[in-house]
């Protein structure tokens, strides 16, 4: 099971962070590759992790996510290199953290901008290829903070945009169903990334996740890759519009 031998699957976000973790884990179980990011150089630096893992063709791609014209020609090369796209994660994103009373316009607009319509412009853009075959696996990567709130980080365009993402799943799921298509979203809890690592590693946050996280703890590297390899198979074909947690049990409670 979970053989993606054959299968062409496209990651944004992948320079750094969640998005290499869960682009190793789809190269394990053989996927061919196009890597995007901004971060062209350390795609370049990446790649060959990805090919020792057991991808098979990898290639790289310069991609702002805000931009349509660059996620063209993204879908463009994918086409043109492959000839097809089967999986299509979006894990792109990034976030300035402030309460809805501090938050500028051009903060909001940015986060929006980056962690909402980016999901957009990348399932609009692959989605067309998909149809074309009738076959694809879209997974979106939201957050836990798009199901609940909190009161540790004041971080309002954040919650709002991976709300978005989550009700955006819902929609392009029950639209694509009949295109063989199917679109999930996961919603990850703490993890450490580049841009988590400085409140995590906090005695502050270390206390709060032994008080609201069950687990007592935050998420480890590959504890997400279950869930992505899951959702980009052949055996999740019946699995749509689906919003799955990897959080410790935070939204449990």
């Amino acid at each position: 099971m979970f053989n993606l031998k054959g299968r062409v699957a496209v990651v944004s976000g992948a320079s750094s962070g969640l998005g290499q973790q869960m682009a190793l884990a789809l190269a394990r179980q053989g996927a061919d590759l196009l890597i995007l990011a901004r971060r062209v150089e350390r795609l370049e630096d990446f790649k060959p992790k990805l090919e020792k893992a057991g991808a098979g063709k990898v290639i790289t791609a310069k991609c702002d996510v805000t931009s349509t014209e660059d996620i063209d020609a993204a879908a463009a090369l994918a086409e043109k290199e492959f000839g097809k796209v089967d999986i299509l994660l979006n894990c792109a994103g990034s976030s300035k953290d402030k309460g809805v009373v501090e938050m500028t316009d051009e903060e909001w607009d940015f986060t929006i901008a980056t962690d909402e319509t980016s999901v957009f412009k990348m399932t609009r853009a692959f989605a067309k290829i998909m149809q074309k075959n009738k076959y694809g696996r879209i997974i979106n990567i939201a957050s836990m903070y798009g199901l609940v709130g909190n009161t540790e980080i004041h971080t309002i365009a954040y919650h709002a945009s991976k709300g978005a993402v989550v009700n955006f799943t819902r929609a392009v799921a029950a639209e694509l169903a009949t295109d063989g298509i199917t679109c999930n979203a996961i919603c990850p809890g703490y993890f450490e990334t580049e841009l988590t690592k400085a409140v995590l590693d906090t005695p502050r946050f270390q206390e709060f996740a032994k008080t609201h996280v069950p687990m007592e703890r935050y998420g480890k590297p590959g504890e997400l890759n279950a869930a992505v390899v899951f959702l980009a198979s052949d055996e999740a074909s019946y699995v749509t519009g689906a919003i799955l947690p990897v959080d410790g049990g935070y939204t449990a409670i």
